[in-house]
């Protein structure tokens, strides 16, 4: 199984992002439109930052104290694949959106507990995994299925 890990893959524990200062929070990452529909047929708009290559996946969310109302990280994960994130160097509580390849979500680690290493696993191969806020997910009511665009 390939894994990867919110805040540090297997092979790079501990290297910090490119062009960041090791226990800084990672900055400078693109940021783009995303919607997720959930089967109440509300869309619910977000801005996230873009998390592209295995040194930016590797610092994540990592040491950030908080995060902007609306706001995320999305893993792009190409070719789809299992994931297991962990929480370790994360300050504030998240929750994960494993994302298929068909855009909808496949399972959800809610609120996952800050410095926890303990592996949140998708259910499946995963074409994205996005990350919001501890409890967002409760709040607009996200669930399997639904769908996420960007």
């Amino acid at each position: 199984m390939a894994t990867v890990m919110l805040s540090a893959p297997l092979e790079a524990r501990g290297a910090p992002a490119h062009g960041q200062a090791r226990g800084q929070p990672q900055t400078g990452l693109e940021v783009i439109a995303l919607s997720i529909r959930t089967q109440d047929g509300k869309r619910h708009d977000y801005r996230v930052e873009l998390a592209k290559t295995p040194e930016q996946q590797a610092h994540g969310m990592m040491f950030r104290t908080r995060m902007a109302p609306r706001t995320g990280m999305l893993f792009p994960m190409t070719p789809a694949r299992e994931a297991g994130f962990w929480m370790r160097n994360t300050l504030i509580p998240l929750d994960l959106l494993f994302i298929g390849a068909d855009g909808r979500v496949r399972n959800i680690a809610a609120m996952a507990v800050p410095h926890s290493e303990s592996l949140l696993l998708s259910d499946g191969p995963v074409a994205a995994v996005l990350e919001l806020a501890g409890g967002e997910a409760a709040r607009i009511g996200v669930k399997p299925g639904d769908r996420v665009e960007w």
